[in-house]
């Protein structure tokens, strides 16, 4: 698979969530890099791991800026968040039992971030940015969540 790369359709415009969304794919190219070139199951495993407590904590963060901002649509947001997260701990449990699942895993980490992105998180965006200038904040504005997940 080649590897993935940002583009600039995928930007929310919010940077603190574009560098969150631009550290998914670099975890998505660092398991297929492992998948691809013979690592370990163990080196694998970790790279799972640390994607999937990333993504864990990208949601969070993310949802907490939608409820910050009164998102109305935040409960099903958070509803395609908890799908995802069972989809993937299947995964990670499956992977962990013996089955390399790391292939497959890699295709719907690809697939569902670009979908989740274009669709789901561009539907929050103008409430989140709108609340963020509400309380003098700019999208672009570098503070303490930026350095934090940045």
């Amino acid at each position: 698979m080649a590897k993935l790369t940002w583009s600039t359709d995928l930007n929310t415009g919010i940077d603190v969530i574009d560098n969150q969304h631009r550290r998914i794919v670099d975890y998505i190219n660092q398991l297929d890099d492992a998948r691809t070139s013979g690592h370990q199951k163990e080196d694998i495993a970790n790279v799972i791991d640390e994607l999937v407590d990333y993504t864990l904590s990208h949601f969070e963060f993310e949802e907490s800026m939608q409820e910050e901002a009164n998102y109305p649509f935040l409960k099903a947001h958070k509803k395609v968040h908890g799908l995802f997260v069972k989809r993937v701990g299947e995964y990670q449990q499956r992977f962990k039992l013996g089955e390399d699942v790391s292939e497959e895993l890699n295709n719907l980490l690809v697939t569902w971030l670009f979908n989740h992105i274009k669709r789901d998180d561009a539907d929050y965006v103008a409430s989140v940015k709108a609340n963020l200038e509400e309380q003098g904040f700019t999208a672009k504005k570098k503070g303490f969540f930026s350095k934090l997940f940045g």
